[in-house]
């Protein structure tokens, strides 16, 4: 998230509590290490092999094919070449996702790396790609009985768009405040202090947008 104004807290903690999230870089390491090892596996199993046969054929150990398969390693480059080889494919057909060239970008609902803020009154969930959160945040956002979400100014210019799909919440930027129910909307200035407060007396669900200038 882009280096903004820390929102205060009451209850619950507000947004400045945030984990740091991995780097783009980092993000990409994880994904391919956790991607090779569920092809190596995947292939192994197809051709009915051991982990000792794998070894056997690639010079590659068994205890770093173990490591591989469960994901606690990211091996060089001459390894992944002699395991692919061991295969008989290439490094490419190795390492290739199938999805990589696919236009569609999916956040599946447990993926905790989007799960920006979770606790005893309020859970935040991100539902934008994280590369974009430079420029556009799209929250899901959960607010127990009594719970709320106040933040300090974040940048000029900047707009938050909210939606309720369950619940009764009260929306307040700087001195003004609007209550919205089920299906009700509102857009408000977000360079003020302001807050998304769940007045009614069951869990309220908002979807929540940033959009900075």
């Amino acid at each position: 998230m882009r280096d903004r104004p820390k929102p205060v807290s009451r209850r619950p903690a507000s947004k400045k509590a945030t984990p740091k999230r991995p780097a783009p870089r980092q993000e990409a390491a994880d994904a391919l290490t956790k991607h090779l090892g569920h092809r190596v596996r995947q292939l192994r199993a197809e051709r009915n092999w051991s982990l000792e046969v794998l070894a056997g054929a690639s010079g590659v150990s068994r205890s770093m094919l173990s490591q591989i398969e469960r994901e606690e390693t990211n091996p060089t480059l001459a390894v992944t070449m002699r395991i692919a080889q061991a295969f008989a494919i290439t490094i490419g057909d190795l390492v290739e996702t199938p999805d990589a060239s696919s236009s569609v970008m999916v956040i599946r609902a447990d993926d905790r790396t989007f799960h920006y803020r979770s606790d005893k009154y309020c859970r935040i969930r991100t539902l934008s790609p994280l590369n974009l959160e430079k420029d556009v945040e799209f929250y899901e956002v959960l607010l127990q009985p009594h719970g709320e979400l106040r933040s300090l100014a974040h940048y000029k210019g900047t707009r938050e768009f909210l939606t309720v799909q369950q619940g009764k919440v009260r929306v307040e930027s700087d001195a003004d405040s609007e209550t919205l129910n089920p299906g009700d909307s509102a857009s408000y200035r977000a360079d003020v202090p302001h807050a998304i407060v769940n007045v009614g007396k069951g869990e309220a669900v908002v979807f929540l947008v940033d959009i900075y200038n």
